[in-house]
This record gives structure tokens, sequence and C-alpha cells, in this order.
């Protein structure tokens, strides 16, 4: 094709964050977008629009992405409607309509072909904007549970993108027809690891291939949740696997120490680090059972990779979606998850089914694997593609 003859570049206006559960996804559906479009030989532009000071800012800076920030406002949630009607709520309504006209403005600059909306507050004013300009507007849902922010948005004549059958009764009946279930996007690095290469990449020298594997983590910053929990059962847990235990900075000496005292040919099976980073692949490759948060990123990075898990869902978590994913997988038989009781003893026995019998876990990780969508960014592609193409025959 000659130069003359070049497609255009795509123009994609991106929102959401807040945290990483919306961030990321974001960032791997573009990655994916660039490299569906560079091997059709056509360009792509890019603008993401978020908080300022934010973790958004933070990965488009990055990942070379430009980026714009416009006001925002959080929505504090409560049971009490009454108390819903706070001074910093009013103050960040404010913020939200000012977030709106800013948003506005960088459409009408941008001119996007179409916007990507992945979730968190932000995500409001700026999709109300590229609906108002007209814009084809594409909001990806993460989580079981639909986001506070996406309702609003499904109301909008968005082309929904939902990561489970099940979220699309919670849909506007409106917004049922276009929905399209995509799944959540994982990054593709996640899922090529190579198992034997974990324990070497930790420097794991107490490793036994023999005993099945457990990877505890909590983040990165790790849980206290977590540590304690899985403190409670230590001795009995590195007499059946190796535990490789990613824990946070601060917890490093005291989860050391809680095997001071143990045979120290069980202890030298408990690997401790602070933060599990470039090795993640090959540490999830070759674990048998994860203990972990039920998070969206994270619910989604394990059921394609097909892996059984011990959920111990954050409580605090935005609308109780990690509670509501954790047993969204437990009914499925899919996972097993503490959540209404978070115990040492509750641990245990979770775990011992899945540590004693191999046939087991292999069904419950068979049963994950059933849920996962490795394919999710490709589907989300598909779907801005769509929007962008359906733009084209109207304009």
């Amino acid at each position: 094709m000659s130069d003359a003859e070049a497609l255009p570049p795509m123009r994609l206006m991106v929102t959401g964050g807040g945290t990483g559960g919306h961030t990321y996804p974001a960032l791997t559906a573009v990655n994916a977008l660039r490299a569906r479009l560079e091997s059709q030989g056509r360009g792509l532009e890019v603008l993401w629009v978020g908080a300022e000071d934010s973790l958004e800012k933070r990965v488009a800076r990055s990942n070379g992405i430009p980026f714009r920030s416009v006001d925002t406002g959080k929505v504090r949630r409560s049971k009490n409607p009454l108390k819903m009607i706070s001074g910093e709520n009013i103050r960040d309504m404010g913020k939200a309509f000012r977030g709106v006209f800013q948003s506005r403005r960088v459409v009408a600059d941008f001119r996007p072909d179409v916007v990507l909306a992945t979730g968190g507050y932000v995500a409001v004013p700026v999709g109300l904007a590229a609906r108002m300009g007209g814009r084809p507007l594409v909001v990806h849902e993460q989580t079981v549970l639909l986001g506070l922010a996406n309702r609003v948005l499904a109301r909008t004549g968005a082309r929904m993108a939902v990561t489970s059958e099940s979220t699309l009764k919670l849909l506007p009946e409106s917004a049922r027809a276009q929905a399209v279930v995509t799944g959540n996007p994982v990054r593709p690095a996640v899922l090529e690891g190579q198992a034997e290469k974990g324990a070497a990449g930790l420097g794991f020298e107490g490793y036994d291939p023999d005993l099945p594997t457990v990877y505890v983590t909590g983040g990165a910053q790790g849980s206290v949740q977590i540590n304690d929990t899985v403190r409670g059962v230590l001795p009995w847990l590195l007499e059946r696997a190796n535990v490789v235990h990613q824990c946070g900075e601060a917890n490093v000496d005291d989860l050391r120490a809680a095997t001071r005292d143990l045979d120290p040919a069980l202890a030298a099976r408990h690997h401790v680090t602070a933060f599990v980073g470039a090795e993640l692949p090959d540490v999830l490759a070759m674990a048998d059972v994860v203990v972990s948060r039920s998070g969206a990123g994270t619910i989604a990075e394990l059921t394609a990779l097909g892996k059984a898990a011990v959920f111990i869902p954050l409580a605090s978590s935005a609308g109780d979606e990690q509670r509501h994913n954790a047993r969204h997988l437990q009914e499925a038989g899919a996972a097993l998850a503490l959540v209404d009781e978070v115990s040492p003893e509750r641990l245990r026995e979770n775990l011992d089914p899945l540590l004693t019998d191999a046939d087991h876990r292999a069904t419950v990780a068979e049963k994950a694997k059933e849920h996962g969508r490795p394919d999710a960014a490709d589907r989300l592609v598909d779907v801005v593609l769509s929007a962008e193409s359906g733009r084209a025959r109207v304009s």
C-alpha cells in the first residue's frame, strides 16, 4: 500500500482508573488494539483522560500515552441514604459537573473515533461528554456486578462489554441488545509463564518438586489479614506443600520469623518475598493452588490460566464486589472461598482437599478455566472496532 493509500490512524480516547482493576485492563486493550491495527498497516493515536495525581496518569505516562486530566467526584456510599447527603458528596458532585465541561473540551479538541471507558469515577464525566459530542462510547465492566460509574454510562446508549454472562441481566434493558461478553483483558505475559523457571527465578532453594506449590499473595503491598491467616497454618501447610509467600515489604521479617523454630527442612519450603515482579508469570505457572484476594484482575488471570484457588475477599471493596466475585466462582465449583469467616481453621479446611487430592484439585482448576477468557483483550478490540465502523456508516 502506498503512502497515499494508507489508512488514517484510529483516534482512541481512553478513560477509567482510580485502581489497577480499572487501569490495567484499559492498557491491555490499548496494546491489543495497536497490535491489531499495525498488522493491518494502520496506526493508533491514543489520549488517556483521567484524574490528576492518579494511577492512570502514572500508567499512561510510563507507557508513552499522552494524558489529560479532568475533575471528578467520588460518591461515598452508605446503607443509610441520609448519610450520603454529606458535605463531601455535595462538593464532589460539583467537581463532577466541572469534569463534564472539561471533558467536552477535550473531546472536541481530540475528536476521537471511539471512546473506551473502563470504570472508576473519572469515566462518568468523560463518558457523558463523549455521548454529548456524538462519539461512540464503549464501556467495559470488569466485575460480575455492575459498577456505579458503568451503571450511569449504560443508560447513555454506550456499547457495553461485560466480563460475565450473569452481568447481562444487571444492564438496563436498552443496553442489553448490543452488549457483548468479552471477559476481562489479561496481560499476555501472564499467560506465557514457564513453570520450570519459577523456583529458579525466585531463588527458591528449598523448593521440593515432588510437592504441590501454594502461591500466597495479598497484592503489591501485601495483606495483613492473609499473612496472619496463613501464618496460623504454616507448620501444617509446609508438611504438604511448597509455599511462595508474597507478603509486602513491611511484613517480610515477621513472616520469616514465623518458621524460625520449625525443622529446617520444613522452613526451607517457605519462600518469603516482599514483591513478585517480572517473574510472576513463571510463579503462576508453577503454582498448583493460589491463596489471594478476589479482585476482578486476579479472577481474570487465575481463570484464564485455570488455577485452583482459595479466595479471601477484601471486605471493604466497593459494593462488596470481591465477596460477590468469590462466591460466584465458589458456587460454580471453580474456586473455594472464605466469604463468611476468615480464620486459620477455615483456610486449612479449604486447602486440605486441594493439597491431598490431586484429582479434586484438577477438577476445580478445570472449572476455573471454563470461566476464563484468555482472548478477552481481542474480544474487546472487536467491540471497539465495531463501534468505529458503526460511526463511519452513519457519519
